[in-house]
């Protein structure tokens, strides 16, 4: 096997474990490194790789599916803490407006 196809097995086990544990910085990282080692792999994909290859796209894929579940639990988060995301795309004006609204979370 490849040091491209091993570092992005590597990253997306480490992206993977970053979704779980929630962390940021570790989610950066592997990313990063995963991006690298599909660099690396545009130029030149070893022989008979293709099995590897569909095996790393499907980890992608779940970790993708992760990564939207985690974006679904902080918008959640956000609406009932009285906050909105930014506007997920433009309107026709070509504006992106952000409607905020303040709730208040205790009373003094």
């Amino acid at each position: 096997m490849s040091d491209a196809l091993q570092r992005l097995g590597d990253a997306l086990a480490g992206e993977r474990q970053a979704l779980i544990d929630h962390d940021v910085e570790g989610l950066i990282r592997a990313t990063q490194d995963k991006i690298e080692a599909l660099r690396v792999l545009e130029r030149e994909v070893p022989e008979g790789a293709e099995a590897r290859l569909r095996e790393l796209a499907e980890a992608n894929r779940a970790n993708g599916a992760l990564l939207a579940r985690r974006r679904r639990e902080v918008n959640w988060a956000l609406r009932h803490l009285g906050r909105t995301e930014s506007a997920p795309a433009y309107d026709a004006r070509g504006q992106s407006d952000t409607l905020t609204a303040s709730r208040s979370i205790a009373v003094a």
